[in-house]
């Protein structure tokens, strides 16, 4: 089974430090700056079990408009939300939203990731 993170941060080495470390995992990985190219990349590999994205990606939609559209349109996706700020209130976030603060260390990302029940399918 494959197991694809889509890792979705502005800051080109934040997000290969993070890429790098969800490879060496195990996970195969997909890179966007953008929640513009996120969504690109979701149309395009449904095979994308997990998002894991920054609040304040810039685009159209920043890391909050990001997961909601994702929560809308891939609903069995598992949404990962990080920021060095204060996390959104629950009540702004889909119900199922792990926050992750920065700095975020290794093991928390990892136990982030394998917790997923990798199981579940994700219809293309």
């Amino acid at each position: 089974m494959q197991k694809t993170v889509l890792v979705v941060e502005d800051e080109p080495i934040i997000r290969a430090v993070a890429g790098l470390l969800i490879e060496e995992a195990g996970y195969d990985v997909l890179e966007a700056a953008n929640a513009d190219d996120a969504i690109v990349l979701l149309e395009a590999h449904p095979e994308i079990r997990v998002l894991f994205s920054h609040l304040g990606v810039p685009g159209r939609m920043n890391g909050l408009k990001l997961i909601h559209a994702v929560r809308k349109r891939w609903p069995p996706v598992v949404l990962i939300l990080t920021s060095g700020q204060t996390p959104p209130h629950v009540n702004d976030t889909p119900l199922d939203t792990l926050f992750l603060g920065k700095p975020y260390s290794d093991r928390e990302l990892l136990d982030a990731l394998q917790a997923v029940d990798w199981d579940i399918q994700i219809a293309a």
